[in-house]
């Protein structure tokens, strides 16, 4: 797949299929736009076109200190992660168009003549039925297929009922996630819920009482990370190769506390040094709430006990 953060830069391809959105997760919902993409690009013999932006529009519009529920700002995917899913749906040409308030301003026959026509060289949208775009979302499916004759592209709309179905939208996911109920979030995702981020160092508790842990941290500060409480994921070293894993997200109540959460990973069976490297974590199960123990005895029982708990999750 060909990545291109800027519109000047795109090869005007032509007979392009095309479709537009954040595509924030590429959740079961976005997938079927995605496959249906796919499936018009190979009978049209044009390529696949995904159009997206960044940084997310709401992050513009309305930045966190103003916005009533920051929390519905996080993100879903970094921008690496939702390209690295797109190009698993088979598209051709990924276009990261730059989100700024002036281009928000722009209207929907600027945008479609400057970017799907002008830029892209589209013969055919793919959208799903409540897609909206242009200054105040005055674009849409009536407006396209209205003027699509002059525009020379078809326009098709995925049915509200397709898209319904599947009963997914990326603030149900968030919302599950906050909760800590990754279950849920991962039927929504259709994958495991993916973080990735730099093994630093920390307190280096864990070694003390034989359970060392990587302490990851996030290089995007608005990935969302989910509630606190023990995990069962799956750890995935710069090396690729992927450890069964329990992970904590908290803090460390027993051991005196943190200022600042954290989020530390015991790989389970791995012996070595993962300092300064990245680890992808994939969540699959939560194990339990972060509790305080008694001491450092009760704390290592339970340890044991959630080591059990995240393998058997993870068979």
């Amino acid at each position: 797949m060909h990545v291109i953060h800027d519109p000047a830069q795109f090869p005007h391809l032509g007979n392009a299929v095309v479709t537009s959105g954040t595509f924030d997760g590429v959740h079961i919902g976005h997938q079927q736009i995605l496959r249906r993409l796919r499936e018009a690009a190979r009978q049209s013999h044009g390529p696949a076109v995904v159009i997206t932006y960044w940084p997310h529009p709401r992050l513009v519009l309305a930045p966190p200190p103003t916005h009533p529920e920051p929390q519905d700002l996080y993100l879903l995917n970094t921008l690496e992660e939702r390209a690295a899913k797109l190009a698993e749906f088979g598209v051709d040409y990924l276009l990261i168009v730059p989100f700024t308030r002036e281009f928000a301003a722009w209207s929907s026959e600027e945008f479609i003549q400057q970017i799907l026509l002008q830029t892209v060289g589209t013969s055919k949208l793919v959208i799903g039925y409540d897609h909206r775009f242009g200054r105040n979302r005055e674009g849409g499916f009536e407006y396209l297929s209205q003027h699509s004759g002059r525009y020379g592209m078809t326009v098709e709309e995925i049915p509200r009922e397709d898209v319904d179905a599947v009963g997914v939208s990326s603030t149900r996911i968030r919302r599950a996630l906050d909760a800590g109920d990754v279950a849920t979030a991962n039927r929504y995702l259709g994958y495991a819920y993916p973080l990735t981020g730099t093994v630093v160092k920390g307190q280096q508790l864990g070694r003390t009482i034989g359970w060392p842990t990587a302490n990851v941290v996030c290089s995007e500060p608005l990935k969302l990370v989910p509630a606190r409480g023990v995990y069962a994921v799956r750890a995935t070293t710069a090396t690729g190769e992927t450890w069964p894993a329990m992970l904590n997200i908290g803090v460390r109540p027993t051991v005196g506390g943190s200022l600042a959460q954290t989020t530390e990973a015991h790989l389970l069976g791995f012996e070595g040094d993962l300092y300064d490297q990245n680890l992808t974590i994939e969540f699959v199960a939560r194990l339990r709430d972060e509790q305080k123990f008694a001491g450092l005895d009760e704390l290592k029982a339970q340890l044991t006990l959630d080591a059990q708990d995240a393998g058997n999750a993870l068979r």
